[in-house]
């Protein structure tokens, strides 16, 4: 099968097309045939070396296909099927072996295309809004990088909870985005500074939480933008990881929390990942979530993906096209 192997870290130059054997599905695992496999910036990680994993290694932590085999003692899914994942590695391949409890039917309905799309960022999404910080009618939220995979989704869940939603974006047609995905307030982080602003809509009352995928370059401003007990989520670091922190400056900041979720410790059972993707396929098919999907890039473009997302010029949801 052809697949992206990685062999030492590095740019995305070392994301090499290669020839490999087709996986065998151990025990509790299905074989699926990779329709469409998403782009995160988590692959951008493992790329790196910043996330450990033994080389060389397959990228890849979600996507969509037919299954083709099943390992010994699976039950509930059948070959045929079109199924959906996220969690383990090895999706940028036109074949993977995946556990069966990280594997979902993709509803009636759907498009594989849009399933892959749905899962990782729909998940984070969802967690973050529902169970990190429940979101609920009166809430204030600030979403970072509202026009991104996940800020997009988290900010028409956030406008669908109830919540007056706050959102930040470099230029303004990622402000265009972020307005059609329901925030209340969008800032253009290139031309203010984002605490002030805050403070001044909400003539000082603040926010409840901060929602941060990015990171180095907004941590401080986002701590600032909190009332009283409020809560800052950091769910990634695409600018780069947060320095150490003096917990004392929490207490003297108005005794504030701070979290740093990762989706496997919210579906680390096949209940938890139902109860989570259920909710979000149903947004998705009664209208109440909308995608924002590029054209998809070939398995052979997975570098330039990677480019693209690593630029902060991309919007919505990365994808790459295995087998159609």
């Amino acid at each position: 099968m052809k697949a992206i192997q990685v062999q030492v870290p590095g740019g995305p130059e070392v994301l090499q097309l290669r020839e490999l054997p087709n996986p065998v599905p151990k025990v509790g695992e299905v074989l699926i045939r990779v329709h469409t496999s998403g782009v995160n910036f988590i692959d951008v990680y493992y790329r790196q070396g910043y996330y450990k994993a033994p080389l060389p290694l397959v990228p890849g932590g979600e996507g969509s296909g037919h299954v083709q085999a099943l390992g010994e003692g699976v039950t509930g899914l059948s070959v045929g099927d079109a199924v959906a994942w996220f969690g383990p590695l090895g999706s940028y391949a036109e074949k993977v072996a995946v556990p069966a409890d990280r594997v979902i039917r993709v509803p009636s309905g759907v498009n594989l295309e849009d399933a892959a799309a749905l899962m990782m960022q729909g998940a984070t999404a969802y967690y973050l809004s529902h169970l990190t910080f429940p979101l609920k009618s009166g809430s204030a939220a600030l979403v970072h990088a509202a026009a991104g995979g996940v800020g997009y989704l988290l900010t028409q869940m956030a406008k669908f909870a109830g919540a007056t939603v706050f959102a930040t974006v470099s230029t303004s047609e990622k402000a265009e985005l972020a307005r059609e995905a329901g925030a209340d307030h969008v800032i253009l982080y290139t031309e203010t500074k984002l605490d002030d602003e805050i403070i001044r809509i909400t003539k000082g009352a603040k926010l409840d939480v901060v929602y941060d995928g990015v990171g180095q370059s907004t941590f401080e401003q986002s701590l600032k933008c909190l009332r009283p007990r409020g809560l800052l989520a950091l769910y990634a670091a695409s600018s780069g990881a947060v320095p150490p922190f003096d917990l004392s400056r929490l207490s003297a900041m108005g005794s504030l929390f701070i979290t740093r979720p990762i989706s496997t410790d919210y579906v680390r059972t096949r209940e938890q990942l139902t109860s989570v993707m259920e909710p979000v396929f149903e947004m998705y098919q009664s209208g109440n979530l909308k995608l924002l999907v590029r054209p998809p890039y070939t398995l052979e473009e997975a570098s330039n993906a990677h480019i693209e997302l690593e630029s902060g010029r991309s919007t919505g949801k990365l994808l790459l096209s295995v087998c159609g």
